[in-house]
């Protein structure tokens, strides 16, 4: 047999077939024989050694009522909270970022995977076309608060579970409080159906002013950043829904001027 070039070489190799040199006779390089299995019996499976359990953190049981927490001891009960079984999977806990005295309040579902590792909301493409919104509306990153339903990043990025949810709840309603926006622009089916506490479509809910708690803080419904782009033909539509935030957000400053 001839010699290999190196690009033949270099194709073998990416076809994962292998190439031995014998020795003497130039070291000519020869193609593997591939090894014959007779049954499925014969086959060797290599054992994958069972993952170790990962233990749950340990958190403190003397912190006052959800409710009390201020910001520093509100984002410290977030970091080690073990009030679901998403604790034991995570990096880390994704708290919000951004201004705490802020007008505007985005809220999204749950983290993903590289939020998980950053600690941060919305980054990565989707985070960079929710910057994208909202500067079209005149706002920057930093102007807003962005906060997620859940702290912890659900495996395989499935949609957060009704337990789930409920752990999480007193967290973003503290941190709402805290916060008092003026407007809260909900991203996303999950978003909105968990902070409205409805089963609605996420279609039916755009268009419509809603209101969160007590003090009737106005809700506009828009689609994740995510699904719009899998689905460019829908920014129009989310645009209008940030003319609709803006507009809102302006009557109400107005009215409490």
């Amino acid at each position: 047999m001839s010699a290999l070039d190196p690009r033949q070489l270099a194709m073998l190799k990416r076809m994962g077939v292998d190439v031995w040199r014998a020795r003497g006779a130039g070291d000519m390089p020869t193609i593997a024989a591939p090894r014959e299995v007779e049954s499925e019996s014969q086959a060797v499976t290599p054992r994958v050694p069972s993952p170790l359990p990962v233990a749950m953190p340990v958190p403190r049981t003397d912190w006052p009522p959800t409710e009390q927490l201020d910001w520093p001891m509100l984002a410290a009960c977030v970091a080690e909270c073990t009030r679901c079984e998403l604790a034991r999977g995570r990096t880390q806990t994704v708290f919000g970022v951004g201004d705490r005295n802020a007008r505007w309040l985005v809220i999204g579902e749950a983290p993903g995977a590289e939020e998980d590792k950053r600690g941060e909301p919305f980054v990565g493409r989707a985070g960079q076309l929710l910057n994208a919104m909202l500067a079209a509306i005149g706002l920057a990153r930093e102007q807003v608060y962005i906060a997620n339903i859940l702290k912890c990043r659900p495996p395989s990025n499935r949609d957060p579970r009704p337990e789930e949810v409920l752990a999480c709840s007193g967290y973003l309603d503290r941190q709402i409080a805290l916060i008092q926006p003026t407007l809260i622009l909900a991203v996303g089916r999950i978003a909105a159906q968990n902070l409205l506490k409805v089963d609605t479509p996420i279609g039916r809910m755009r268009g419509h002013l809603h209101h969160y708690g007590d003090r009737s803080i106005p809700v506009v419904v828009t689609y994740h950043p995510a699904y719009l782009l899998r689905s460019p033909g829908e920014k129009r539509k989310a645009w209008d829904d940030l003319r609709m935030a803006l507009a809102t957000f302006r009557e109400r400053e107005a009215s409490a001027a």
